[in-house]
């Protein structure tokens, strides 16, 4: 029997009928392209990431990159991250013409180790971008407090982690920056492409405003050069509808992630995920380690 690796379908069939209502109400009202839909679902995100600002956009790639430039990231400067995540975050930097800084990350929870930073800060560090992957979050405390001491940006890269926590605190709303994919695979998934950045920063989230909207501080009258980066009426309304069922949906990510340690615990050669006495993870991806990687994945298509 084939089993897919993300079956979203079950995941959608519950809850059709209020998705099909949520998309009629958008095509009954146009907000298409902004509007009151991504302003709800902009405010709810918001509450639920106990953050004070949500600004939608197009992508969590656009999140990266916006966060970046309005925080003044750009030609000469250079941010320091792990290779050790999606191309995005390297991406995100690349196109604010600045230079991305690998540090390697901690073998167990595969996020950012912290004692590596100093080795790779220079005259040029502008920012720091820690991901937490898989849904585990980066150890914040000490790159936060190293940001501090030498006054740099902390930019978080949240992608893989809706409602994860740190120290009882969600993933996003440490640094200056939380960065958030709604890619359709992801925990919160939209219908398509979707992102967006959280703060508590009214300067940053009116510089990102403008910029997701082709710089425009009103209907054409352009402040800056900024991009289409604008989340869309429809994905905001059902990202609304699946928001409510997110705790929800990570808890018996939580459930099922026990249990595939349990089965996993007397076969030797395989590394189950590990979970930081700090954190909250909420599976994303449940990875493993094992030796000979390749023949296991060949054996599994």
């Amino acid at each position: 029997m084939k089993i897919p690796f993300l079956d979203l379908k079950a995941h959608h069939v519950p809850l059709v009928e209020e998705f099909n209502c949520a998309i009629l109400d958008v095509i009954e009202s146009s907000a298409f392209a902004g509007g009151p839909f991504v302003e709800k679902f902009e405010e709810e995100f918001a509450a639920f990431c106990g953050s004070s600002y949500t600004i939608g956009v197009g992508n969590g790639t656009d999140a990266l990159w916006l966060a970046l430039l309005a925080l003044g990231i750009g030609e000469g400067g250079e941010v320091i991250t792990v290779p050790n995540t999606f191309i995005a975050t390297a991406e995100a930097i690349i196109r604010c013409k600045a230079r991305p800084v690998f540090v390697d990350v901690d073998e167990n929870t595969f996020t950012m180790d912290p004692d590596k930073l100093e080795k790779s800060l220079t005259a040029r560090t502008k920012a720091i971008i820690p991901v937490h992957l898989f849904g585990q979050p980066a150890d914040m405390d000490p790159i936060l407090e190293f940001a501090r001491a030498y006054g740099l940006f902390v930019i978080e890269d949240a992608a893989q982690a809706h409602g994860a926590e740190y120290k009882g605190r969600k993933a996003g709303t440490l640094g200056d920056a939380g960065c958030f994919s709604f890619y359709p695979g992801k925990n919160l998934g939209a219908f398509g492409e979707a992102g967006a950045v959280v703060t508590n920063n009214a300067e940053l989230r009116k510089k990102i405003q403008v910029l997701r909207d082709h710089g425009q501080a009103r209907k054409y009258y352009h402040t800056l050069v900024g991009w289409n980066c604008r989340m869309d009426g429809i994905q905001a309304a059902i990202l609304s509808i699946k928001l409510r069922h997110l705790e929800e949906a990570n808890l018996l990510r939580r459930e099922r992630a026990l249990q595939y340690n349990q089965a996993f615990a007397g076969i030797d050669g395989v590394a189950t995920p590990f979970e930081a006495d700090y954190a909250r993870h909420v599976y994303h991806v449940y990875a493993i380690r094992v030796q000979e990687r390749d023949e296991l994945r060949r054996s599994l298509e």
